[in-house]
């Protein structure tokens, strides 16, 4: 699932979801922008997951420490949200 920034990744994956596009001279019918909302409310959980891992600044950045323990930090992080998210649920 990606949004219209990937536009050429069809070439390259072929299961990817994308939304459609509206042109100067093609508008979007009322089914496709239904179409789009949904793609769209499938997406955004993800899109806020990622939002608060890069607030650990560990994936917005060059990681400088030992490669060895980028997956274990990764996953402690990880771990912390979904923490997070199981309390205020």
């Amino acid at each position: 699932m990606v949004d219209l920034g990937y536009l050429g990744i069809e070439k390259l994956h072929k299961n990817c979801v994308i939304p459609k596009k509206k042109s100067k001279n093609y508008k979007l019918t009322n089914s496709d922008k239904a179409d789009n909302k949904i793609k769209a409310s499938k997406r955004i959980f993800v899109e806020h997951i990622n939002a608060k891992i890069k607030t650990f600044q560990i994936l917005k950045q060059a990681y400088r420490n030992r490669r060895k323990r980028y997956n274990l930090r990764v996953n402690l992080i990880c771990g912390l949200i979904n923490f997070d998210r199981g309390m205020t649920a």
